[in-house]
Formats: structure tokens, sequence, C-alpha cells
């Protein structure tokens, strides 16, 4: 049987911008309701993912991941439930609404194998990201068709410093006297190459470096000339082994003139603009899937004992907990950005690309040592989740050319920062914070380039404003205003350094500038902290209870050497008992504690 997760609870049309703003509101609220529901019957459908008798499970998919194999049947679970609406914006008959809404939707995909989120269909979106923003009526017509219909989209990507696998190599467009373009060159890994029903290709078709470099062509695979493309084998990865990885080959291939999506040249700021949605959902979706290690590592820690927790694993425990809610503090404010401030997300997007897998990947290492001999325990229902992430997170970030890449877009913009954003920048809108704010739809044809501005620093001056007058009340209210002001004092010593950076550009890639990239990032996140907590309604006491945002920044705190007053015990035994209720109750271990299948 077919059940489908899109006709049920397809939103209402896009809301005008004439609209009243209370229509608008209801609106917002009526997407984020619809996106909830599909959520929770996603998770349902899915099942138990730690019952080795579910087909949908662990184990089933750490098994399909050992054939090197898609999970064939979740897929087809997946494909049926209509799940590739989310990648379609509303306008176009789909259901992506937010980017914040879209990840709480594919959680429940991630929470059980990150591999199974990305082989599905992800990739289609990061493919199709430039169709929705500069594509013509007929070019967004015919993929909405494609996705709404369970077809795939590739995306091609244009070769990059640092390249590995995926980011080697480039095709290569050349402009024809009668119009169209003939392709040549060749890709050997991209994801779905050999399944998918659209190639979008970052193609260079101009021979000198540049902005104007590239351009985006729009492909369809059944109207190539079979004597003008070549499907190539598979290629096995170390991580993800189960998603399709293979090639393509274009010799003198024929490709019509209307095929270009946007204008010529622009396929470089189209990557600019349109990647930071993806920068920002990969974060938000692999936070899931630690989640899913993090349960197992309680379990381990829990099971057949009446007693506590044993103390040694509780500052580990407690402290994954606190980064993970870091972690989702930080994507959820950036996945917000894209629609309430899209012309100044670029640069917090680029941040939280690579410091939420940074802090994953050292909360995993953290978590093996809970889980000793069972992390070794590999396919197993309870406790696979560990080794198969550890080997397919880094191709999810795309490893240290995915870093490189983010860190280009941070870099060139740290002197203007200093110069004029930090310190000086008024505060964002509070709705970037609040969870159930009201949002406008995400439009990928607003979304900017880096200018220099700065969403985040202002509000963590802000914030460490409004807690200085608790300094005098003691306890962890007055801890947390000890840490704001410490994140406050590295923000000024950044300023100081960034403002004396040389202009020339080629000096910038220095290590030393790329560690003050580094800097600033985690302050972005303890300001994300910051603000989540801030934004708390009081309707989850634990949120609103400053214990977890302390002990969050202390680890932050910790990562930049900033010297911090010394976080009690009692901070970490409140964190771990959340973190044990939540576990015992079924629910998620972010900032939105849902239900989960059990």
């Amino acid at each position: 049987m077919t059940i489908s997760l899109h006709a049920p609870d397809a939103p209402s049309a896009v809301p005008d911008p004439r609209a009243s703003d209370a229509a608008s509101d209801a609106a917002s609220r009526g997407h984020e309701a619809a996106a909830l529901r599909r959520a929770a019957r996603l998770e349902a459908l899915l099942g138990d993912p730690q019952d080795p008798a579910n087909p949908h499970g662990i184990a089933a998919l750490c098994a399909a991941d050992a054939r090197g194999e898609p999970p064939g049947g979740t897929e087809r679970l997946l494909t049926g439930t209509g799940l590739a609406a989310e990648f379609v914006p509303a306008e176009f008959g789909g259901n992506l609404t937010r980017a914040d809404l879209l990840a709480k939707v594919l959680r429940p995909v991630f929470r059980r194998d990150l591999a199974l989120g990305f082989g599905f269909g992800i990739t289609s979106l990061f493919a199709t990201a430039a169709v929705w923003a500069t594509g013509s009526a007929r070019q967004r017509e015919w993929t909405a068709d494609l996705l709404l219909g369970g077809g795939r989209a590739s995306i091609v990507h244009h070769e990059l410093a640092h390249a590995n696998a995926i980011l080697r190599d480039e095709l290569v467009a050349t402009a024809q006297p009668g119009g169209g373009y003939t392709l040549d060159g060749r890709k050997d890994v991209i994801m779905n190459a050999s399944r998918a029903g659209a190639y979008v290709v970052y193609a260079r078709t101009a021979p000198e470096r540049g902005p104007r470099s590239h351009s985006v062509l729009l492909l369809d695979p059944d109207a190539l000339p079979a004597d003008g493309v070549r499907k190539l084998s598979r290629v096995p990865t170390p991580g993800m082994r189960g998603a399709l990885f293979s090639g393509l080959e274009f010799t003198h291939c024929p490709v019509p003139g209307d095929a270009l999506v946007g204008r010529p040249g622009e396929g470089v700021s189209l990557a600019l603009r349109t990647f930071q949605v993806n920068r920002c959902l990969i974060p938000g979706v692999a936070i899931a899937a630690a989640d899913t290690v993090l349960r197992s590592a309680v379990r381990a820690a829990s099971t057949g004992r009446t007693a506590p927790v044993a103390r040694r694993w509780h500052r580990p425990l407690a402290g994954v907990f606190a980064d993970i809610l870091a972690c989702d503090s930080m994507a959820t404010v950036a996945l917000r950005s894209l629609s309430l401030l899209p012309e100044r997300a670029h640069i917090l997007a680029a941040a939280v690309k690579y410091v939420v897998p940074d802090l994953l990947r050292e909360d995993l290492e953290e978590l093996a040592t809970v889980l000793g001999a069972h992390g070794y325990e590999h396919g197993s229902a309870q406790y696979g989740s560990l080794d198969k992430l550890v080997r397919d997170l880094p191709v999810a970030g795309l490893g240290h050319a995915g870093t490189a890449a983010c860190h280009a877009v941070i870099v060139p913009q740290l002197r203007t920062l200093a110069e004029r954003s930090w310190f000086l920048a008024e505060e964002p809108p509070p709705e970037l914070f609040r969870s159930g704010a009201a949002l406008p739809v995400l439009d990928y044809r607003l979304l900017g380039i880096a200018s220099g501005e700065d969403l985040l620093s202002a509000s963590l001056v802000g914030s460490a404003a409004r807690l200085a007058g608790t300094r005098g009340v003691g306890g962890h209210l007055a801890l947390l205003s000890d840490l704001a002001e410490g994140f406050v004092n590295e923000l000024r010593a950044l300023r100081a350094e960034c403002a004396a950076l040389p202009a020339q550009r080629a000096a910038l890639m220095d290590p030393a500038v790329v560690i003050l990239s580094d800097r600033y990032a985690l302050v972005q996140a303890a300001a994300a902290v910051l603000g989540i907590w801030e934004g708390q309604d009081g309707g989850d006491a634990f949120l609103a209870d400053p214990a977890w945002a302390v002990l969050a920044l202390s680890r932050l705190a910790g990562r930049l050497g900033i010297v911090v007053p010394e976080v009690p015990d009692s901070v970490s035994q409140q964190v771990l008992e959340e973190l044990v209720r939540r576990y015992r109750a079924g629910r998620s271990c972010d900032l939105d504690g849902i239900e989960l299948s059990q």
C-alpha cells in the first residue's frame, strides 16, 4: 500500500507578499504544523530503528551498507510516502516552504542512516537549487514534475581547489555558432549519476579563472545522444558504501541552448548563493544521526544497572548531549536565517557547515569510550550506528575540501567584519531564535553573497549585556553570564587581530589567518546557544533553565582556550538527568525532543 505524506498535508500556497501580517503569520504556522505532522508520520512508518526485525532499522541498513548497495525496501517506502515533494518549493507543487522545517521532516530518515538520506534524495535538492533560484518557468516545471514523480537529480560539481574525488575534474561546455553547446569531460564520482532523471552541470564556459568562468546546464539524460555521454562504472567509497557513486564521460555531446540555467557565466555566483542551503541543511540533519549514537551510548551505560549511570560516564554523556544542543542551536539559527535574513546568511552558513560536523566527530570519539566493546558490534541494531556514522560523516561534509570552501567564504570577510560589523551592527530580529515564530518562505532568488555583515555577533554582545545584571545572583545564571562575557572578550580580541590583517587577498589564506576563522566560527556557535536559550518561552523547563547552555558554552570555551570558571557537578548532573529521562521516554536529544519510534 502506498502511504503519501505529500497529499494529505500539502501546504497552502506560498503567502502573497501583499497579504496582511496576520495572514502571513497564520500561513507560516500552518506550514510548520503540517511539516511536524509529516515528520511524525515518517518516524512512525520507519519504525523502531533498534528493532533487529525492522526492515527499515539500523541492522537492515547496516547490512545493505556492508553489501555496498542501497536499502531498496526503505527507498521504496520513502518514494511511496511522496518524500521527494519536500525538495520542491510549494509554489511549484511541493512541500518546501522553509529550510528549518525541511530539516525537521528529514531527521527521521537521517536518524537511521546518513547515507540513506543522501542517497534517497537530499542531493536532488542540492542539484536543483540553481533551477529554483534562476531557472526558466519551463525548467522549473520540468524539474518539479520529475521530483514529484519520484525521479532524482544529480549535481555535477565544478572543480575546486583542495579537491577530493567528488570535487575533482570538471566538464567544459563550448558555445556553438548556431546556438547551444558541446559538452566534454569526465567526472568519476557523482552521487546517483546512474539513476538520475536530470543532471545539473556546473560546466566551465570560459578558459580563464574568475567569477564568470562557469555556467549551469540542466540536462535530460534521455534526450542526450548515446554516443555523446557514457555512464562509468560504480566507484567504491569508504563511507556511504550503500549510496550509488559513479561517473559520467561526455564527448562532443551537443546540448541545446535552452539547457542554460540563468545567464552565461553565472555558475560561480549561483553556487555561492544556493549552496548556503546545503551548508545549513547538512549539519541540521547530521545532528539526528549523532542523536542515535548518543542514545546507544546511554543504553550501553544503563542496561542491566539498577543504580544510576556510573559516575565515570557522567561527563562524556552530559557533555555530548550539551554539544548536540549547541550544534542544533547553531544549525537551527542558520536554517531560519535563510528565510528571515536571506541576504545576510552567507557567512553563518559557511561557519555552521564545518563547525557542527567537527564537533560531532569529536563527540563520536567521546561516545566510543562509553560504548567500549559495544562499539565494535558493527551492524548491530543497538550499537551499529557508531561505526557507520564515523565512516559516513566525512563524506557528508566533503572532507577537507568542504572545510576549505567554507574558509574561502569567511576568511576574506574577517577584516571587513572587524571594521564594520563587530560591536557596531544591530541585533537580529528575535524571531531568529524563537521556536514556533512565524518566518517568511524560503526563496532561493533572495539569497545573497557575503557582504561583510554578521548575524550573530551583535546578538552575542546583547545577550552578555542582558546577563550582566545576574552576576550577583549566583548559581547557574551567574555562570552563564561569566561565560557570555568570556566570548565577548574573545570577539574583542578577534576584532583587534582581524582589523590588522593585510588587504591583499593572496595573504589571507595563511594558516594563522584560517585559525582566526575557526575561532570566529566557534564564537558564532556560542552566540547561537545564548540566542536560543534567551528565546525560550518557558514551555520546556529544561531548555529554559541555564544549565544546558552553561555546559555547552563551557565546552566551546575549552576548545577556544578561554579561561572560564569551573563548572560545578550540579550542571552536568542536571543535563545528564534530562538525557536519561529522554532516553527512557523515547524522546530525541535535540532541541525539539520529539517522540521517537521504539
